[in-house]
């Protein structure tokens, strides 16, 4: 079965109209955002950069659904008519933006940002994370959100050499008849090479490299040449996208520890397990994970006293996601978005837990150790560990 459930639509469920209230980033640092697409074949890379901007009077802001074509994939991803659902979307969420400046002026940095790599989850793209992005990016990281091409985003695309042509790559179940395993197991292994294929861009970026941005943006990637720290690169994602951060550190020394959001574990191979070298922080919600998945966590914990497992409660798995965010009836009965706890302190907890642990692990110089505790699973809303409860798995 997918990871995540999705409740069908009834009538009369459109409630009002949808807006999305993604907040500001709460650091010392506003927040630039950009596009960036390398390469025109399957084998580039599709991501969007989070970073730290100088700030920008009347700055545009960059869509949430970034083209059509994307709610054409989450009506396909939710089991839903495409030729209502994509339309209904659109119309619902389509106009919705995030607030960061769109292609802003890159902040320069003496000493460089550290980065982060993030992997989105089943069914979600480059854009659906943009608040724990731009929060993290808010505190002086430059974050990278890849789009992955192992056909596990509801939709993406390429750029061809002929000019303006796209390709399109769509969302796929696992094939009748294919052990699930086998399926996910190869995906998980292409969105790990992904991750260290972003590293390398900036790597290659760092060493003065011309890479060219093949959406053509207003955004130079050469201004990136000095103020990127690739002595201090983490790597993160939720759900899918979690366990392909913890692989992510199997396959690239560069990564020097994972943050995984609620990871869906069953894709890993056991024989991995003992190779996972670093430190990963599991922030898991109330409602998703499953014994089997929380097992394999404790697996990885019991080999590196680095590793901590705490769970936020109140919070469902697409707790961690843009989508709790929004406000009005229809997509939260869609994608069953909204937990109990509020979704602004939940971003604030899984945003500080990560602060408090990239700190540890690449020796950053600031004050997020005051949210060490949360490390240990104390404070309000979070517990040690993982509950084991009844998963809708």
């Amino acid at each position: 079965p997918d990871p995540v459930p999705l409740p069908r639509l009834g009538r009369g469920s459109m409630g009002g109209m949808q807006s999305l209230a993604l907040p500001l980033g709460k650091g010392p640092h506003h927040v630039g955002c950009a596009d960036v697409m390398v390469g025109h074949t399957q084998q580039g890379l599709f991501l969007r950069l989070f970073y730290p901007c100088l700030p920008q009077a009347g700055a545009e802001r960059p869509l949430w659904i970034p083209r059509y074509e994307y709610c054409g994939g989450l009506a396909d991803f939710a089991h839903c008519s495409r030729r209502w659902c994509a339309p209904l979307l659109s119309v619902a969420i389509g106009s919705c933006k995030v607030p960061v400046s769109w292609n802003g002026p890159f902040k320069p940095c003496s000493s460089g940002y550290p980065l982060i790599v993030f992997s989105h989850g089943l069914g979600a793209f480059r854009t659906l994370y943009s608040s724990v992005c731009s929060e993290l990016a808010s505190w002086g990281f430059a974050v990278a959100a890849l789009e992955h091409r192992d056909h596990s985003a509801s939709v993406t695309y390429f750029c061809t050499v002929e000019a303006g042509r796209e390709e399109w790559i769509p969302y796929q179940r696992v094939p009748q008849g294919q052990k699930e395993f086998y399926f996910r197991n190869k995906q998980v292994h292409q969105r790990a090479e992904e991750c260290v294929r972003a590293l390398r861009l900036f790597e290659d970026i760092s060493s003065g490299k011309s890479v060219p941005n093949v959406l053509h943006q207003d955004f130079d990637l050469s201004m990136l040449k000095d103020s990127i720290d690739l002595t201090k690169v983490a790597v993160m994602g939720h759900s899918f996208g979690g366990v392909t951060a913890v692989l992510a550190l199997v396959k690239e020394p560069g990564f020097r520890c994972a943050v995984a959001l609620d990871a869906w574990m069953f894709p890993l191979e056991n024989t991995l397990y003992p190779e996972v070298p670093k430190p990963v922080l599991f922030i898991n919600t109330e409602k998703f994970q499953t014994p089997e998945s929380v097992a394999k966590m404790k697996r990885l914990s019991s080999r590196n006293s680095q590793t901590k497992i705490i769970t936020v409660l109140g919070s469902v798995h697409q707790s961690q996601t843009d989508f709790t965010f929004l406000t009005g009836k229809l997509v939260s009965r869609i994608f069953g978005a909204r937990g109990t706890l509020d979704p602004y302190k939940g971003l604030d907890i899984t945003s500080r837990a990560t602060l408090a642990f990239l700190q540890r692990h690449l020796n950053l110089e600031e004050e997020f150790d005051q949210w060490d505790k949360l490390l240990e699973g104390i404070g309000d809303s979070v517990v040690p560990e993982a509950p084991f409860c009844r998963s809708n798995l």
